[in-house]
């Protein structure tokens, strides 16, 4: 059932390096929990929640980060979504460079 919900969800689109066919959602957490935050918009972001636990998705973002995100895209998802504003989370790790 959540496999069905990710791919009516968010699709290819979102998912794009990854045959959404085979995705798994424990195996591929980290990569499904980066994409949705990067380039999801509001309401997909709200379906991610609906897959994962909110401190699934908060582990994955401060444990594993992945250089994917614009810096206001990082700034919003850090401060806001996520309501991460205390903790200290170098955007090095978290913004991709514009070249």
């Amino acid at each position: 059932m959540r496999k069905n919900f990710l791919k009516a969800n968010f699709g290819q689109g979102i998912l794009w390096s990854k045959d959404i066919k085979n995705i798994d959602l424990e195996g591929d957490k980290i990569y499904i929990i980066h994409q949705v935050l990067s380039y999801g918009k509001i309401n997909q972001i709200k379906y991610l929640f609906k897959i994962y636990k909110p401190r699934e998705i908060i582990d994955v973002f401060v444990n594993h980060p992945k250089r994917i995100y614009s810096p206001a895209v990082f700034n919003f998802i850090k401060n806001f979504i996520l309501n991460l504003k205390e903790k200290d989370l170098s955007a090095n790790k978290y913004v991709k460079t514009s070249f």
